[in-house]
Parts: C-alpha cells; sequence; structure tokens
C-alpha cells in the first residue's frame, strides 16, 4: 500500500485545535511519535506492501496452492493497510499547514504519476496495467475533496453547504472505485478507505477522543488491519522530527523506489 504526499509545509508548534488536548499534552511532555517516526513506521508498512507481491513469493514461492506461502502473501498485504490511516492523518495535517495549497496538490499529484509504473511492475508484473492504479492517487483524490470542501464552506451556509458537500465526498469515492485506485486482492480499495479516513480526521480533528474512536472503528470495520494503524497517529507528539530539510524528499521517493527495486527483486 502505499502513499507519500505528506509533505508538510510550514510545519510548526501544534495547537490542541490540530492534535486535540491529549496531543498537547504529549508534545510537552516529550513523549510520542514524531512526525518523522510516524513516516519511519508507514515506510516499513509500505515495504511490506511492495513485497507481498514480489520478495515473498520469490522467497517462499508463488503457488498459491502452497498455504505456507499464501498465508505469507496475505499477511504482508493485510499488514501494510496500516498505513493507510498514517498517511491519512499526515494528509490532512500537511494541507492545514501548507503554505500553498496548489503546490501541495501538485506534488501528490505528480508523485501518483511517478509511481505508477513502479506500481504495475510490482503488482501484475507489466509495465502498463489498468487493473489497479497506485494508492498515492487515492491521497490527491482525498485532496481534492478537501480543497472543494473548503471551497464550498466559504460560499454557501445551512443546508446547500451540506448537500454539496455529500456530493463532493460521493463522487470522489466514485472517482475511486471507477479508477480502482489501489484496489488490493479485489476486496479492499485503498483509495477509498484513505478517502474515509481523510474526511474524519479533517472533520472531527477538534475532538481528538471521538476522532480516534470513530478512525478506530471505521478501520476495524475495513478489514480491522487500518484500525490498528490509527493507533500509531493518536501517539503523535506533535514534533516534526525531522533533522535535514531534505527529508521530506526522501520520504517522496520512498514508494516509487520501493516499488521498483522489489519489483526488478522479483
Amino acid at each position: 500500500m502505499a502513499m507519500k504526499g505528506y509533505a508538510e509545509h510550514g510545519e510548526g508548534n501544534d495547537s490542541t485545535e490540530q492534535i486535540g488536548f491529549a496531543g498537547a499534552r504529549r508534545r510537552r511532555r516529550g513523549r510520542g511519535l514524531t512526525t518523522f517516526g510516524l513516516k519511519m513506521i508507514g515506510g516499513f508498512f509500505l515495504l511490506l506492501s511492495a513485497a507481498s507481491t514480489t520478495l515473498v513469493p520469490l522467497l517462499f514461492g508463488s503457488d498459491t496452492n502452497d498455504m505456507g506461502s499464501l498465508t505469507a502473501m496475505v499477511l504482508c498485504e493485510v499488514v501494510s493497510w496500516c498505513a493507510v490511516p498514517i498517511y491519512a492523518w499526515l494528509l490532512v495535517r500537511g494541507y492545514g499547514r501548507t503554505h500553498s495549497r496548489v503546490i501541495y496538490g501538485t506534488e501528490l499529484f505528480v508523485l501518483a504519476l511517478v509511481c505508477e509504473v513502479p506500481y504495475d511492475m510490482a503488482t501484475s508484473g507489466r509495465v502498463f496495467d489498468l487493473g489497479s492504479q497506485n494508492p498515492v492517487f487515492g491521497l490527491f483524490v482525498a485532496f481534492v475533496v478537501l480543497a472543494l470542501l473548503d471551497w464550498i464552506a466559504e460560499r454557501y451556509q445551512g443546508a446547500v453547504r451540506w448537500v454539496f458537500s455529500v456530493a463532493v465526498a460521493l463522487i470522489g469515492l466514485l472517482w475511486d472505485l471507477l479508477l480502482r485506485v489501489g484496489l488490493r486482492q479485489h476486496l479492499m480499495s485503498l483509495g477509498a478507505v484513505t478517502l474515509g479516513f481523510v474526511l474524519i480526521f479533517a472533520l472531527m480533528r477538534k475532538h481528538e477522543n471521538t476522532m480516534m474512536l470513530t478512525a478506530g472503528l471505521f478501520g476495524a470495520v475495513m478489514m480491522i488491519a487500518p484500525g490498528f494503524g490509527v493507533l500509531f497517529t493518536h501517539f503523535h507528539n506533535g514534533r516534526l522530527g525531522y533533522r535535514h530539510a531534505w527529508d521530506k524528499w526522501v520520504f517522496y521517493a520512498l514508494y516509487p523506489v520501493l516499488l521498483l527495486v522489489c519489483a526488478v527483486a522479483a
């Protein structure tokens, strides 16, 4: 699974509005996970996703009649879905902090395009495959939905605002489903699930406990694994944790590089 449009332009100190009161307490105590730590954990899950269809069959065999090999592939794939709420949360956070939403959205779209060929190679063994689009497109769709919701909120109020907002969310969902964004095992649409998490984190961000409980329940319904991923976001301490200004670009490159390496190795 995967996804890297998470560069957080203008990252600074958190407020309780953005991370919740529990997050503010963790920040003061210096405990919890930094943004850098969250991305490292997310990167591990991305590796599992890329390896599930490439390295795991190489190591354990690609015979789906072999229960050991099949179990290893399915386990890596399912566990990798823990990354979905992590990157959805980072997207919402980055969206609220970016200095330029145009640049932020452009970076996401370019990254999605860059990831597509490595994703097709890793998932289908072909350079071009329309059976599934890489999950970064799911982040881009969610970004567009957030931008449109803000645009609607600035211009409309009351019932009209809610009707337009629901319509935009449904259109985003349809794009994810029709384009097969992040479709895995013909069961899980990572694009649709990503959009669900993004809406929960964006609309309920002022109420951390309720937000995390709702996200956890949503993740549990979506094949259980994403629910565990929500736990990592709950322990974010409000700090960036980067050592260098260019670290964010390393994380941008991480997903396509992992996909390409795993595809070539297989």
